[in-house]
């Protein structure tokens, strides 16, 4: 199974890319409750590079591929925005209260929750997110 869908850097496509993740997640035959996981995960990822990768004003595309295996689905989302590796971001320390902790990372570290692995590599001026659940 291979699949793939093109966005633009506008939140508006959010409603388009659940759909995709829906339909990539009913053909591999994961229960209602773990697409909804893998729907907020892929949402998460997706939506950070749709705020952050690209300059304020500039159109950029993101390119989210699905493929899946016998063991796993892997979703790779793919951008030639301003290089940044989410998986280099320290884990949130959840120990301390809302107003302890500094700003940000929570979303990585709900992907790191959801996802059975995450992989960052910059490629050819291209940020490339690599997420792994496992099917069984």
């Amino acid at each position: 199974m291979q699949h793939s869908i093109t966005l633009t850097n506008d939140i508006e496509q959010v409603p388009q890319l659940a759909d995709f993740v829906d339909m990539v997640c009913e053909e591999v035959g994961f229960d209602p409750s773990v697409s909804i996981q893998m729907n907020l995960a892929i949402e998460e990822a997706v939506v950070n590079v749709m705020s952050y990768a690209y300059p304020v004003g500039t159109v950029g595309n993101v390119i989210i591929e699905a493929q899946a295996n016998e063991d796993c689905l892997t979703f790779t989302i793919i951008d030639n925005g301003t290089p940044f590796d989410p998986t280099a971001k320290s884990e949130v320390d959840t120990t301390l209260s809302a107003e302890e902790r500094p700003i940000g990372g929570l979303g990585i570290h709900l992907v790191r929750q959801l996802m059975d692995s995450i992989n960052y590599e910059r490629i050819d001026n291209k940020n490339i997110l690599t997420l792994r659940k496992k099917l069984a």
